[in-house]
This record gives structure tokens, C-alpha cells and sequence, in this order.
């Protein structure tokens, strides 16, 4: 098994770097791979059922050549919201562009991002662009090792 901590950095590459950006895409392409088995070929929607954690949802939203676009999630019942029932709610709700040839993962949208008040501050603190990606790049990253952990795994 290939993990992340097995990076060796050519050079030192500060937090919300572009170097350290760079980096982070690249652990989380070795992530997502174990998540995935088969990433190349994935298609379709997927459930991965875990004993310790709720069920997480994987769509492929787009594929080309050389790239796949990916909406990973948990789907909670809203049926008790204030406002009546509203369906399934994905929390956290990300799409990540996955670079095959690359080697590379970048989160392109976090979608329920303003439900949160803790969130919303932050992304308002952050507002440079490279700021932003590390960001939700980082989230990601947190997320996969907790996937991971919990023994998520998903089969194209």
C-alpha cells in the first residue's frame, strides 16, 4: 500500500504554498486511489457501507480522457427539517476534479459549505484563491484518512 507519508518533497513547501498545494493534490490523488479501487475506469454511483460510520456515496459526474470528476457524501434523512421534508441532505457534499495522468486531486466545489457557521467564517477568512483550494483540499485530505480508517472502500 501506497500512502502519502511516503511523499519525499524534492524541496520544502510551506502551508498555502503553491508548492505545498501541489503536494496536497498529490496525497490526495494516493487517497482517493485506495478509496477507490479501479479509479481509472470508475463510473456510475457507488455505496460504500462501513460497521463505524454511515453510508458514503460516490458518483462520477464527468469523465474525459484524462480526467474524472468525483461527488463524494453522505446522504442524511431531512424528513424532521424545520421546513418540511426536503429529501436526502449530502453533508459534506464535495466534487473533486481527479487528474489521472497527473496524478493529481483538486477539490472543485464543497457545496453545502454556507449551512455552516463555522465554515462560512473561515472561507471568508481565506479569501485568496490559493487559500480557498487549500482549504477544501485539506478538508479533503482529513476526510479520506477517516474514510480510510473506518474502512471505506469502493470497487469500479
Amino acid at each position: 500500500m501506497f500512502v502519502d507519508s511516503y511523499i519525499l518533497p524534492q524541496c520544502f513547501a510551506s502551508p498555502r504554498s503553491f508548492g505545498g498545494l501541489m503536494a496536497l493534490y498529490e496525497a490526495n490523488f494516493i487517497k482517493l486511489n485506495q478509496l477507490i479501487n479501479g479509479l481509472p475506469e470508475c463510473t456510475g454511483h457507488h455505496l460504500s457501507q462501513s460497521d463505524s460510520d454511515f453510508n458514503l456515496h460516490l458518483s462520477v459526474e464527468g469523465r474525459t480522457k484524462y480526467t474524472c470528476e468525483l461527488r463524494l457524501t453522505y446522504l442524511f434523512d431531512a424528513s424532521e427539517h424545520p421546513c418540511g421534508d426536503i429529501g436526502p441532505v449530502a453533508d459534506p457534499d464535495l466534487v473533486t476534479k481527479v487528474f489521472l495522468d497527473a496524478r493529481m486531486a483538486d477539490v472543485q466545489s464543497w457545496i453545502n459549505l454556507s449551512r455552516h457557521e463555522m465554515l462560512r467564517s473561515l472561507h471568508n477568512r481565506y479569501r485568496r484563491e490559493i487559500d480557498r483550494r487549500w482549504a477544501r483540499n485539506m478538508m479533503l485530505s482529513k476526510w479520506l484518512d477517516y474514510l480510510l480508517d473506518n474502512r471505506h472502500f469502493f470497487t469500479a
